[in-house]
């Protein structure tokens, strides 16, 4: 007879367990007396960890692989195999579903679960597309693999959702992602992902980052300093991570091979401010503390945009950029603009703790690049964005607001569309990035700052809200509402779930007012539904249907077409950006802000920068007339810094371009790719350092 625990995993893929999940509505973690939380020592990889791959080998007419290894996907798996085992990485095999054979000396196994018994992987490494990943992740948790890392981008939000509602109930497997380059460590030669090799070198620095890109800057920042890394690991830039910076800051305090730590985040989610306050707690409780520093990406990002990474967005009453940057500061890290200080920084603070710690005190208050705490205590306080019922500027996501009441018409709610009113309450559903789970917030305030909030994570197994709920009598006492209304309010929250769920929301916003007369009366609302769902797996296509192209940038429109994210942003910016990878981009932006800079647009050429992609970025990038100068920073990983320096030569001699354009390229073969900028006979202009790159880009932007 399985137990509990099993049943709940089961439920999730089986029509008919999944519709007796009500009867197990209490279940807790205490009744399987499992605890995710169980499974952090699992992150500590190192010679010993065994790998598995679900995803590098041949094609399956069934199950979850869909690679081919003529695909392009499947090529690059293959690659990765190589690169891992030259490197020093211990794999042990494969899964193709129903077929047993070998690949590249390797065993390939028909199932994680005859895997699991026959060479006991410590860890699985998944490389199969967005659309696939959760059940390639529920085979490895049903097979109790110890950690499993999932690389792929476009992982539809409710299936993560569901994957994280499994996790709860069991204490053997940890994840680390989705949407994230892995998980690595320096000193034991395991890489777990698609980091580039070249950067790292073993050494004392733990990382933890949700941009891949910044954390790249990172590693190659240390190893340049001489001080190497121990184990990073990325948090990935998805709303829902299976390892957070918490997690990480947990192991890198107690691993003897970690003497300072390096933390990357961005905008979106709380897990910065989480991160703030036991950075605070750990510094209070330990004598001689290790050292911490960090960047905040994302601070010059416009209010209401998604900037590249699925999670870089802030859900209502959430904290924004600036928050996060000064929460982390008064925590005591010491806060950089860019990550190319955070080598020379962490070795003057590493230099510094082996002396006194009074000395430590004074340097982190006076040292790296003008980062002195005496300017960030002066800044002026941002308050938070006002993000409800707000025209949001995001594409694809948002429907309009008629559309929205359309679908509360048919599901049976009141609706009234009319001005603002003091009376008027707040009703959400979202996100909780730290709960991991879908959450209700009420608020009497159109911000939803929390002082006048309420927020109530509750499990994704949740099938119907009733007026006895907790969950409601909580909200309704939050919105000062009487008992007799909180049937009308369970009415309102169940309608508002079977849409979340139904079609795949990311968020749902209503004002509302309610008369004991009338009950509620919804009169304004904001959707927003998950892009991934349709773009990965073709699903809610009525729902992304509704897009209208014509009202949105076109710039913006032309650059999807070509796989690029770009923004245009407001206001009189001459320097034109071109970057590989959202958090590098946003960090792009905010620090040629900070010295005196002025841009145009954020642009992501994605994970890559290829002759093709280069010049249809620089097309997009000239269409706009305020560009005075193009600033390109790339950094090689997996694409060869010298292969990038000959695709932007190309393009911009095809183009025949006359904008001046300054290229920082860092990584792999970086020396080769500056020096063929620099011996082109073009206008560009080639640099290592990025601070010598951002006074030029920006005085050549003033010429």
């Amino acid at each position: 007879m399985p137990g509990l625990c099993s049943l709940t995993l089961r439920a999730h893929k089986t029509p008919l367990l999944r519709a007796s999940l009500h009867h197990i509505k209490h279940f807790s973690r205490s009744s399987c007396k499992s605890d995710y939380a169980d499974t952090l020592p699992n992150l500590k990889i190192g010679a010993h960890t065994r790998v598995l791959f679900q995803g590098f080998t041949g094609k399956s007419t069934h199950g979850y692989i869909t690679i081919s290894l003529t695909s392009i996907a499947g090529r690059q798996a293959t690659a990765n195999v190589k690169e891992s085992l030259e490197w020093g990485t211990k794999i042990v095999g494969g899964v193709k579903p129903g077929v047993e054979g070998e690949h590249l000396g390797l065993p390939v196994f028909p199932s994680v679960k005859a895997a699991q018994a026959q060479a006991k992987p410590d860890a699985s490494a998944i490389y199969v597309p967005g659309s696939q990943t959760a059940k390639a992740i529920e085979e490895a948790i049903e097979a109790e693999i110890p950690l499993v890392v999932a690389v792929a981008e476009h992982v539809p939000l409710h299936d993560i959702l569901r994957v994280h509602s499994i996790l709860k109930t069991q204490s053997k497997t940890r994840l680390v992602g989705a949407n994230c380059p892995g998980i690595i460590s320096a000193i034991g030669k395991c890489r777990i992902g698609f980091q580039p090799l070249p950067c790292f070198a073993p050494g004392k620095i733990g990382i933890v980052a949700k941009s891949g890109t910044l954390s790249y800057e990172t590693v190659a920042s240390t190893t340049r300093a001489g001080l190497g890394q121990s184990l990073c690991i990325s948090m990935g830039g998805d709303p829902l991570a299976g390892t957070n910076f918490v997690d990480a800051l947990k192991i890198f305090e107690n691993d003897p091979d970690t003497e300072g730590i390096i933390l990357v985040g961005e905008i979106g989610g709380t897990a910065e401010m989480d991160a703030a306050e036991w950075i605070r707690d750990y510094r209070r409780r330990t004598t001689s503390p290790k050292p911490i520093m960090a960047l905040v990406g994302g601070r010059q990002a416009p209010p209401g945009r998604i900037m590249g990474h699925a999670g870089a967005w802030t859900a209502p009453g959430e904290p924004g950029p600036e928050e996060k940057y000064r929460a982390l500061e008064r925590a005591g890290a010491v806060m950089v603009n860019h990550p190319e200080k955070f080598g020379k920084g962490m070795k003057a603070l590493l230099t510094n703790r082996r002396s006194t710690s009074s000395s430590a005190k004074l340097t982190t208050q006076s040292t790296f690049g003008g980062q002195k705490r005496s300017l960030h205590t002066m800044r002026r306080v941002i308050p938070r964005r006002q993000q409800t019922l707000q025209k949001c500027q995001s594409r694809t996501l948002y429907i309009k607001q008629f559309q929205a009441l359309d679908m509360l018409k048919k599901a049976g709610i009141q609706v009234n569309e009319t001005s603002v009113s003091a009376s008027d309450v707040h009703i959400s559903l979202t996100i909780d990035r730290t709960a991991l789970s879908p959450a209700l917030i009420t608020s009497t305030s159109p911000g939803f700052e929390p002082s006048n909030s309420a927020r109530l994570p509750f499990p994704y197994i949740k099938e119907k809200f009733e007026a006895s709920d907790s969950i409601i009598t909580t909200a309704a006492t939050q919105l000062s509402l009487p008992t007799s209304a909180h049937g009308k309010l369970a009415g309102i929250v169940q309608a508002l779930w079977q849409i979340f769920k139904q079609r795949e929301a990311f968020v749902l916003e209503v004002r509302a007012n309610y008369s004991a007369e009338g009950g509620f009366e919804v009169r304004g609302a904001r959707f927003g539904f998950d892009d991934a769902a349709f773009r990965s797996s073709g699903r809610q296509e009525e729902i992304h249907a509704l897009r209208d192209v014509k009202e949105e940038v076109p710039e913006e429109v032309e650059a999807e077409k070509d796989g690029i994210v770009y923004v245009k942003l407001n206001g009189k910016g001459s320097i034109g950006t071109l970057v590989n990878g959202a958090g590098l981009a946003m960090n792009t932006v905010d620090a040629l802000t900070h010295h005196g800079g002025s841009c145009a647009n954020f642009l992501d050429t994605g994970g890559k920068a290829t002759s093709e992609t280069v010049k249809s970025s620089f097309r997009i990038i000239t269409s706009d007339p305020r560009v005075k100068a193009i600033f390109v920073n790339i950094f090689g990983g997996l694409t060869r810094c010298d292969m990038i320096a000959e695709g932007i030569i190309l393009a911009f001699r095809d183009m025949q371009m006359s904008v001046p354009v300054v290229v920082r390229l860092r990584g792999t073969n970086e020396e080769s790719g500056q020096q063929m900028i620099a011996e082109s006979g073009l206008p560009l202009h080639a640099f290592d350092s990025f601070e010598d790159a951002a006074k030029k880009v920006i005085a050549l932007a003033k010429e």
